[in-house]
């Protein structure tokens, strides 16, 4: 999440249209691939997370809304509305939605009829910032953000710092992970569930962490010098950070691809029937491009 002044100054610099073609020998965009938008008109997309089935479900903040882009035909319907101000969201192996809900501070898991039931609602007595982004680990653990993008909040009843926090897999104890970032954003881990990938927004780097079982991040080290707001990662080992583009980063840090995208990018994930798709929110629009390499699953 950014402000719209912020955007605004964004997407001045960018050029790139639509339909666009990318080298042929990228390393990870398919040949003759071309950046396709699929859908506009939204107020602010974001949180896309892909289904079993290869089916995107993203987040229209400003109109409290989940939106459903179907994998068979393309279409798009609102799934969700109203949603708690949705942002990030990643699939359980149950196939829940799990929802970061900034409007009260929460943490939801969306069962696939729609019911909602709140997994978090505070740390230590204290409502949460605004729960941005999270990863769901293999074991059902969850990690999640928690930046301050507003200036309306009573700071007095806020948690104090902006933080990554640790919900166990049994969704009963809350622990927070770090307390030296200065606005944590995006947020990934590997298919192993050993290293964290953590956008601190604020300070314009990405860290990588390593897990340990009961959650707790240890060896802290610099990733690359570009921050983020939402991330993915593919089968390669590959990290995908948004922020004027599309960065990917190879595991060592180095960087491999710049996708440029017509409007800021927000946030990315793979999806299709066969999770080759990259499916990128921007702003006011969601994009596509065909890649060589597919998502983890």
């Amino acid at each position: 999440m950014r402000t719209m002044k912020a955007f605004s100054i964004l997407l001045a610099v960018l050029s790139l249209t639509a339909g666009s073609t990318f080298a042929a020998d990228s390393p990870i965009i398919a040949p003759g691939a071309k950046l396709e938008k699929l859908a506009e008109g939204y107020s602010f997309t974001e949180g896309p997370a892909a289904d079993g089935d290869g089916n995107v479900f993203f987040t229209d903040d400003p109109n409290n809304r989940i939106v459903e882009w179907s994998a068979a035909d393309g279409k798009f319907s609102d799934w969700l509305k109203p949603a708690g101000r949705a942002n990030g969201t990643d699939f359980d192996k149950v196939g829940n939605l799990i929802v970061v809900a900034p409007e009260k501070g929460e943490l939801w898991s969306i069962a696939p009829d729609k019911t909602v039931t709140v997994l978090v609602t505070n740390f230590d007595g204290k409502v949460f910032n605004g729960p941005n982004d999270l990863w769901i680990r293999p074991d059902g653990g969850i990690y999640f953000t928690d930046p301050d993008f507003y200036s309306d909040h009573d700071q007095s009843t806020r948690v104090e710092g902006q933080n990554v926090y640790f919900v166990t897999p049994d969704h009963k104890t809350v622990t927070r992970v770090t307390n030296d970032l200065f606005k944590p954003n995006g947020i990934i881990g590997t298919a192993d569930g050993k290293v964290l990938y953590v956008g601190d927004y604020g300070a314009g780097k990405t860290y990588a962490y390593d897990i340990n079982p009961d959650g707790e991040l240890t060896n802290k080290r610099l990733f690359c010098d570009f921050g983020s707001d939402g991330m993915t990662i593919d089968e390669e080992g590959n990290v995908y950070l948004t922020e004027f583009a599309v960065m990917v980063f190879d595991k060592t840090g180095k960087r491999i691809e710049r996708i440029e995208v017509p409007e800021t990018p927000t946030n990315v994930t793979f999806a299709g029937k066969e999770n080759d798709l990259l499916f990128i929110t921007a702003t006011t629009s969601v994009y596509g491009l065909k890649m060589r390499v597919k998502g983890k699953r």
